[in-house]
C-alpha cells in the first residue's frame, strides 16, 4: 500500500529534515568587552580617518556658482518669461562674475536648477523609451504614458512626454577678456545612454533625419524640431542629441546641476586650466522658472576621484564617528563600574 498522506494541522507541517527543522550547525559569537570594545573604538578611528580624508579632497575641489535668474541684464528676460505668451521671443543677457584664483586642471561647465522635481513619479514615467531608440512603429504612435504630451493638433509628438517638453533650453557662451572660454559640447553624457537607450529611425543618403521625422511635432515648449537641436554638428541631432540625453535622465533631488560641457584646453590661456579674473557669460535666456518659484545658475565646478564638491559625505563618516565613540565610552563607563564578573550588577 502508498504512504498515506497526512491531512488536518499535520499537513502543514515541514519536513524532518536539518534544514527545515532548523537543526543546522550554527555560530553563535559570545560578546564580551574584551572583544565589543575594541571593534567599536576601531570602527570610530575608521570613520575619522576616511571622514577627514574626504574633507580634505572635497576642500581641494573648486566650484563657482552664479545665479543669474534675475542678475545683471538678465532681470529684462526673467519679467519677460513670466508671461508664457512671450515664450517665443528671444532674449539674450549678460552676466558677470569674478574667479578670484587660477582653477587648474579640468573644468565642467554645468546648468544648476533650484525647486525643480524631476523625482515626481508622475513625471517620471511620462515618457516612451521605445519612441527614443528609434523604432519606426513607435516614432508616430507615443505611448499613453506620455499624456497630454503625446499629441497636438493630431500630429504625434517626438519625442513624447513630459521629461522631454520641460527640457532645459538656456544656451551659454564664456568669454574671459574679451576671448570665447573653449568648450567641448559632446562627449557630456553616459556612453550606455548615448549607445544603448537612444537611437535615431533608420536613415541613409537619401533619406535624412528630417524626412525620417515627418508627421511628427516638436514638444510644445521646444523652439526647434528634435533634428535641429544642434545647428553646427548634424551628428548631434535628433534623439542623440547630448544635450537631450543629460536631461532625459532625471534628477533624485529638485536642486541638482547637470553637465553642459568641459573646458577645451588646447590653447592659451587656458592650457592649465581658467585663469583668474573677470568673467561674462552670454546667456540665450529662454527656460522659465518663475511658475514654480526656481531659480538658474552657471556652475564651473572642479572634480576629482570623489567626484564635485560635496560635504554630505565627509560629514556623514565624521557624525558616525562620533556616535560610534561616544558609545564605545558609554559601554567602557558601564565595563568598569560592572567589574569583568558582573557582581557589581546587585549594586546598580
Amino acid at each position: 500500500m502508498g504512504k498515506v498522506k497526512a491531512t488536518g494541522p499535520l499537513s502543514r507541517r515541514p519536513d524532518n529534515s536539518a534544514f527545515k527543522q532548523q537543526r543546522l550547525p550554527a555560530w553563535s559569537p559570545a560578546l564580551s568587552a574584551h572583544t565589543l570594545l575594541p571593534l567599536f573604538y576601531g570602527l570610530a578611528v575608521l570613520c575619522f580617518l576616511l571622514g577627514t580624508w574626504l574633507l580634505v579632497t572635497v576642500q581641494n575641489t573648486h566650484e563657482i556658482k552664479v545665479d543669474y535668474t534675475s542678475k545683471g541684464t538678465c532681470e529684462k528676460c526673467y519679467e519677460l518669461r513670466k508671461h508664457r505668451g512671450n515664450a517665443t521671443v528671444r532674449c539674450t543677457c549678460q552676466v558677470e562674475f569674478e574667479i578670484p584664483e587660477n582653477i587648474t586642471g579640468d573644468v565642467f561647465l554645468y546648468y544648476g536648477l533650484v525647486n525643480f522635481h524631476q523625482n515626481l513619479r508622475l513625471y517620471m514615467d511620462s515618457r516612451d523609451d521605445a519612441q527614443m531608440v528609434g523604432r519606426k512603429n513607435k516614432l508616430k504612435s507615443p505611448s499613453s504614458y506620455c499624456k497630454p504630451f503625446d499629441m497636438v493638433g493630431g500630429v504625434p509628438i517626438a519625442p513624447c512626454g513630459a521629461i522631454a517638453n520641460s527640457k532645459f533650453n538656456d544656451s551659454f557662451t564664456l568669454r574671459y577678456q574679451g576671448t570665447d572660454v573653449p568648450l567641448f559640447r559632446k562627449g557630456i553624457s553616459w556612453y550606455t545612454d548615448e549607445n544603448v537607450k537612444f537611437r535615431n529611425p533608420p536613415t541613409n543618403d537619401t533619406f535624412n533625419l528630417k524626412q525620417a521625422f515627418e508627421g511628427t511635432a516638436p514638444p510644445v515648449y521646444w523652439q526647434k524640431p528634435v533634428y535641429e537641436l544642434d545647428p553646427l554638428d548634424p551628428n548631434n541631432n535628433g534623439f542623440i542629441n547630448e544635450d537631450l540625453i543629460v536631461w532625459m535622465r532625471e534628477a533624485a533631488f529638485p536642486n541638482f546641476k547637470k553637465l553642459y560641457g568641459v573646458l577645451n584646453r588646447s590653447r592659451p590661456p587656458f592650457l592649465q586650466g581658467l585663469p583668474a579674473g573677470i568673467y561674462t557669460v552670454d546667456i540665450d535666456y529662454n527656460f522659465p522658472v518663475e511658475h514654480f518659484r526656481g531659480r538658474k545658475q552657471v556652475v564651473l565646478s572642479t572634480v576629482t576621484w570623489f567626484g564635485g564638491k560635496n560635504h554630505f559625505l565627509p560629514i556623514a563618516y565624521l557624525v558616525t564617528g562620533a556616535l560610534v565613540l561616544i558609545t564605545a565610552a558609554a559601554l567602557t563607563a558601564v565595563y568598569w563600574k560592572v567589574g569583568k564578573d558582573g557582581q557589581n550588577m546587585k549594586e546598580l
